[in-house]
């Protein structure tokens, strides 16, 4: 049941966040194009993580699904709110960050263990959430995730 409340509040709110909020322009880019990237590519490994979950493109919500391909981070409930942690921990500073720890982390406080292991993982890992994904689709997962201690 506090699955479905918790994800019904960011249903709701994704949208006007998505509209009002997010400044970037959508990639013109589909799931279908990011397959046929090389295989370590972070743009197949996009192609991937959409198809296992049943996912398309989001506009302007690209770098959302891409930070879960670099963090390894599933898509439950407390995985979501895992990688906030994570993005926090790493300088990544937005309303909407701050609205799910805030509003997520009393839903999950038998989590919060978890949470602070994702925050301190941010830590360590060098600053990469304001890059532009877009134009590094091409890179090798792998090669990002070390360059950045992801």
């Amino acid at each position: 049941m506090r699955d479905y409340i918790v994800e019904k509040m960011y249903d709701v709110s994704r949208k006007p966040y998505q509209k009002y909020f997010k400044k970037s322009t959508p990639w013109e880019i589909d799931k279908d194009e990011l397959l046929q990237y090389p295989k370590d590519s972070l743009g197949f490994g996009l192609g991937q993580f959409l198809n296992k979950n049943h996912f398309d493109m989001q506009p302007k919500l690209e770098d959302h699904d891409i930070i879960h391909v670099l963090t390894n981070t599933g898509i439950s409930v407390a995985e979501e709110i895992g990688m906030q942690y994570y993005l926090l921990g790493n300088g990544k500073k937005s309303l909407y960050l701050y609205v799910v720890i805030i509003s997520g982390t009393p839903f999950y406080i038998s989590q919060i263990r978890y949470f602070f292991q994702q925050y301190k993982k941010g830590k360590r890992a060098l600053p990469f959430h304001y890059l532009d994904f877009s134009k590094m689709l091409s890179i090798p997962v792998q090669s990002i995730q070390k360059t950045f201690n992801i």
